[in-house]
């Protein structure tokens, strides 16, 4: 899984699963499968075959969370189901900065097995994919994969990858009875978005709650505004790797540094927002004592555990840009399958990913363990028993309008962010002064990455 330290916003689909397998009732998944690992063929009650052929063993190497073992249980059983031929063994390795370096050793010394699940985006890179993993992009199955999700396990003109979970969304939870009960409908844009603050602080309602307690959550008008500076700079992202353009000379980048003084200087912040800490945060949204919460969908999964009986009443949004032509959600993308060239069972593992990047697949997964939002195969659909703020992200999936996080097309992250975010939006920095800062952070560690251009 993604590195788990806290303080970087992008990795915080760890803490998703983690709490998804923990809040697995609140979303009517199965419990979580050991993370052991052998996993043998079909069993003896399976249906006829799809294919009858010579015994394959195919080995997968795997983070130990339990809830990724869960997810990819439901895939190898419904897979050796069909093709009770092939056998699939699991190897877990743990998470975190461990992982990732035996992850890129074994691909270094050739000694990866036939298909392993990592990371998309950024961190995908590290592991020169163009030089060690099987180049995808020929087979059909890649059809069947949601475009905007392919710039994150692409490299070079290779695509290396198939989406192997579910997406998170970033942007906004709201609290769908304060809006029935004020008359609003859900923004498409910051003007409408802020006018919905103004009436529902008028009916002594805290608009947005903001949890700085727990610095990492200050980054979401940032981070999750995404979408929007994509939509204004198409070429952001790769400008911006290259040191091309910067926060402080983008002025729809420099937009989420402005939302978080907005709401410090117009009030919409709960009075305790300096100290309060991301349970609170959720508790006064479920509760109705806040309106709005900047935050990733994974926060869904502890509020349908902590707080059934208002589960309903929680609703997402994507972050509101400047045009409701172009409204649209940032997404934090799955991780995925790979196959390393070094395999000696290329053609089997294809067939595997190919199992993955299917509707049959996403409903493989799903048995395994409830999703933790839309996957990013066309045609699937969430079971009807998750909340509805994860519903809520299907409509920017199956209409195109999403984005991928900055990370997953960047390398370049400060470390400081949520600092600065907190200074931002606690009233004690401008703007301008938050986007300068950050722009020296980012500075800082793209030199330590040794990137072009710095």
């Amino acid at each position: 899984m993604r590195h788990s330290s806290e303080t970087r916003l992008g990795v915080l689909s760890v803490l998703a699963a983690l709490l998804i397998a923990a809040c697995s009732g609140g979303f009517g998944g199965t419990s979580a499968a050991p993370t052991a690992a052998p996993v043998g063929s079909a069993p003896a009650s399976a249906p006829a075959a799809s294919d009858t052929g010579e015994a394959v063993k195919l080995t997968y190497f795997v983070d130990d969370n339990n809830v990724t073992a869960a997810r990819l249980q439901g895939l190898i059983d419904a897979y050796t189901k069909l093709h009770p031929n092939v056998t699939i063994e699991v190897e877990t390795h743990p998470g975190g900065t461990e992982g990732d370096n035996l992850v890129k050793t074994r691909l270094s010394t050739g000694d990866m097995s036939d298909m392993f699940y990592y990371n998309s985006g950024s961190l995908l890179q590290a592991l020169n994919p163009a030089e060690t993993l099987v180049d995808l992009s020929g087979e059909p199955f890649i059809d069947n994969i949601v475009e905007t999700y392919l710039p994150t396990v692409t490299a070079g003109d290779a695509i290396v990858g198939v989406p192997t979970e579910g997406t998170l969304g970033g942007g906004i939870l709201y609290n769908k009875k304060i809006y029935a009960d004020n008359n609003l409908q859900v923004p498409k844009t910051w003007a409408e978005f802020a006018a919905n603050n103004e009436t529902i602080k008028a009916a002594g309602i805290p608009p947005v709650c903001a949890t700085y307690g727990d610095t990492w959550t200050s980054q979401l008008f940032v981070l999750a505004d995404f979408y929007n500076v994509q939509k204004a700079v198409p070429d952001f992202a790769e400008k911006y790797t290259a040191n091309q353009a910067h926060y402080t000379d983008t002025p729809a980048a420099k937009a989420g540094f402005q939302h978080l003084r907005e709401g410090f200087d117009k009030g919409w912040y709960q009075p305790d927002f300096g100290a309060d800490k991301f349970d609170k945060g959720q508790e006064l949204l479920a509760t109705g004592k806040c309106a709005h919460y900047p935050m990733l969908t994974f926060a869904v999964g502890t509020m349908a555990e902590n707080f059934p009986d208002t589960i309903d009443d929680i609703g997402f949004f994507g972050q509101p840009g400047d045009d409701a032509a172009t409204n649209g959600a940032t997404i934090w993308m799955p991780a995925a399958t790979y196959i390393p060239k070094t395999s000696s069972n290329i053609d089997e593992a294809k067939k595997f990913l190919a199992f993955i990047a299917s509707v049959e697949g996403t409903e493989a997964m799903t048995a395994g363990v409830a999703p933790s939002g839309p996957y990013m195969i066309k045609g699937s659909k969430l079971p009807d028993d998750v909340p509805a703020a994860i519903k809520d992200i299907q409509p920017y999936i199956d209409g195109g309008n999403n984005s991928p996080a900055l990370e997953f097309l960047s390398p370049v992250k400060g470390p400081s962010l949520e600092q600065i975010t907190v200074a931002v939006g606690s009233g004690l920095n401008t703007p301008d002064e938050g986007a300068s800062l950050y722009d020296q952070d980012v500075e800082k560690q793209a030199k330590q990455l040794g990137l072009p251009g710095w």
